[in-house]
């Protein structure tokens, strides 16, 4: 049953996100565009409950729940950001925006980027952990020690993005020779001094 409803929610988030796009640019529907992007955290709130109620109504824990609870914590750590991404990408194919900006490439502006992901990233495990944790704690269902290699897999997610944000951050990438960078995007390139002879 949760591999259906996460499936379900799935669904029903990039539906709800389109819908949302679509009263904004296509209906000039603002405030129902509003009330559709701001409640797509729901979608993910109600399949946690969900997942809640299912074990403490007997349910044997398994992978499923705790990806139930991940999908909340990456709804509140990255959901934003996809709407960003998806409100951009929309206004320029629909209401006539500039073409969306690809993620930055060098220099300080990557290592800002990364950081930004990272963060990011770090919420959605805080609070992908704290979910687990209640699962474990407040529903008295049988097999929840399957949850316990989540937290090694989110720690790992953890540590990865912060190293790569680190690295960048020491380490920051260089564009290719010759190119002309603004804002750690390639705009143009150096051509080539003539020869006098």
């Amino acid at each position: 049953m949760i591999v259906t409803l996460i499936a379900s929610a799935e669904v029903a988030f990039w539906v709800v996100l389109a819908l949302g796009l679509a009263a904004r640019y296509l209906l000039r529907w603002r405030t129902a565009s509003t009330v559709l992007l701001v409640g797509l955290p729901v979608i993910d709130l109600v399949l946690f409950l969900l997942t809640f109620f299912d074990l403490r109504g007997g349910a044997t824990a398994s992978w499923t729940h705790a990806l139930a609870a991940s999908y909340l914590g990456f709804s509140v750590g990255f959901g934003p950001s996809v709407v960003r991404w998806a409100d951009s990408r929309f206004l320029h194919r629909f209401g006539g925006g500039p073409k969306p900006l690809p993620a930055p490439k060098y220099g300080a502006e990557r290592s800002r980027h990364e950081w930004q992901i990272c963060r990011r990233t770090l919420v959605s495990v805080a609070i992908t952990i704290t979910l687990i944790t209640a699962l474990k704690l407040f529903t008295d269902a049988a097999g929840t020690g399957v949850f316990d290699q989540w937290y090694w897999r989110l720690g790992i997610a953890a540590a990865v993005n912060t190293a790569i944000a680190v690295s960048y951050t020491l380490w920051p990438k260089q564009p290719p020779a010759g190119a002309i960078v603004e804002d750690g995007r390639i705009v143009g390139w150096h051509l080539p001094e003539r020869s006098s002879h």
